[in-house]
């Protein structure tokens, strides 16, 4: 029987893969929840751009953390294609059996001495396969150097005496050094572990995220279907709702889920989540969205389109009425930051980047600040008031505004940023989420808002150069 075939250059995906299923592991915590249900679906700037309705959010929130896990369920179901056992080999039937209730989520206890060892695996794993994948790059740039040396030493040979020739024995000591180190990642990385055991791992802690979901957001599970059998939260049922805060995305409960939630943890086992008391069946539990067909066995173009954000489904659901709806969320994100850096580090904006700031705006922006300032400059000074208390007047003002819309348009940036990064760089902390940014938010609010900071910012720029 041949040996079981190794990872290779394959451990780079698996690794990555692995950093997202304990990104999504970390982000359900009991610290983490609580942290999302007593201050960010709380805080000023969410509840008036998004929505004041706490089950739209945290149902949001549930959809979100479902469509990271579907998407990295798909990988791994590609990457155990190569597995000797079959049921790694088709964990793309396990997970669908998962989705439909087939496997009783009450084996899968989050935070347990068994799924704690699992992630310590996994991130020593991980931490190896990161250590391998930055000696690479640095042998690839020694060897980049060791070619060009070739290249002077072949110029050199055809000249009588150079003027300068480098250590040479140095540097082919740190080449040899360099490989050494390489291998000796390999070794414990998992560049040398099998399929079998890095897809086992990634299956389990799969399993384990998928039943934690269904344990904190439990009371956020949808079974409503539309007439094709989808659900409403990707279905029909979502585009058409006018008013993010009438959209009837989420399924109507008897309490708040501040208030179950709270029950939850005061009734759980010591080795499980917050059990949810939805399900009448706690071994048939289904979620926001279908399980895979028992008949899906992703392929190249199908894993292709997952990973080029081709099933950003919740992303997508944004309707034209929000900011993420018209494809701005980004460009006004960085619009307030550095409206941000104008208001507290004046000294390091000048003319050019006060210029850039109004060029970011889209045009309709520009004639909404021009006319709120229209004549406000000479009616101010028609009251004769005095230039420095107008000036902390309209700071006063720009400051609170800022208080609550920054926080969004950080996190929006930083939502972006962790998606971009997690193609590039080994990260296990949890990650930002849509009901944080500015992509759900109403879009005449947050022009609005913006409006307002940049009208306020002109008139402390224009009442402090009365000075």
């Amino acid at each position: 029987m041949p040996e079981p075939e190794t990872l290779g250059i394959l451990a780079f995906d698996a690794g990555k893969t692995m950093c997202r299923l304990i990104s999504l592991y970390n982000s359900l915590s009991d610290e983490e929840i609580t942290k999302l249900l007593d201050e960010v679906v709380k805080s000023k700037g969410v509840t008036y751009l998004n929505s004041s309705h706490e089950n739209f959010l945290l149902t949001l929130a549930a959809a979100e953390r479902l469509e990271e896990l579907d998407n990295t369920a798909v990988t791994v179901s590609r990457i155990g294609q190569k597995c000797c056992d079959l049921g790694l080999a088709r964990f793309d039937l396990v997970y669908a059996d998962l989705k439909q209730g087939v496997i009783d989520l009450r084996k899968l206890p989050y935070n347990s001495r068994s799924s704690i060892k699992i992630i310590e695996k996994a991130e020593k794993l991980i931490s190896a396969t990161s250590g391998l994948y930055s000696a690479m790059e640095y042998m690839a740039e020694l060897e980049a150097a060791e070619k060009k040396r070739q290249q002077q030493q072949r110029y050199w040979n055809t000249t009588t005496k150079p003027s300068f020739k480098p250590n040479m024995e140095y540097f082919n000591e740190k080449l040899v050094f360099q490989r050494k180190q390489v291998q000796n990642f390999k070794e414990t990385s998992l560049w040398k572990q099998t399929f079998d055991k890095t897809v086992g791992i990634m299956a389990r802690l799969v399993c384990i995220v998928y039943a934690r979901i269904c344990s904190v957001f439990g009371a956020y599970i949808n079974e409503e279907q539309d007439e094709n059998n989808n659900s409403m939260l990707f279905g029909f049922g979502f585009d058409h709702c006018c008013l993010l805060e009438h959209r009837k995305l989420y399924h109507n409960t008897n309490h708040g889920v501040s208030e179950w939630y709270e029950e939850a943890l005061q009734k759980r086992v010591v080795k499980s989540g917050p059990i949810s008391k939805v399900a009448t069946k706690p071994n048939v539990i289904r979620f926001l969205n279908n399980p895979m067909p028992l008949d899906f066995a992703p392929g190249r173009d199908e894993i292709e389109k997952m990973m080029n954000g081709n099933n950003d489904k919740v992303l997508k659901l944004a309707p034209a009425t929000s900011v993420g709806g018209v494809g701005l969320s980004l460009r006004y994100a960085n619009v307030i930051l550095l409206a941000e850096r104008c208001l507290h580090a004046p000294a390091t904006v000048g003319e050019d980047a006060r210029e850039a700031l109004y060029e970011m705006l889209p045009g309709r922006l520009r004639m909404k600040v021009k006319a709120k300032l229209k004549g406000r400059w000479a009616k101010e000074e028609d009251k004769g008031h005095d230039g420095h208390s107008l000036a902390e007047g309209w700071r006063e003002a720009v400051e609170e505004l800022m208080e609550w819309l920054s926080p969004v348009a950080h996190d929006t940036v930083r939502w972006h940023g962790e998606r971009h990064l997690e193609k590039t760089r080994f990260e296990t902390k949890p990650t930002a989420m849509l009901l944080q940014t500015l992509h759900y938010s109403d879009l005449e609010k947050a022009e609005t808002a913006i409006v307002e900071v940049l009208v306020g910012l002109s008139c402390v720029y224009w009442c402090e150069r009365r000075l």
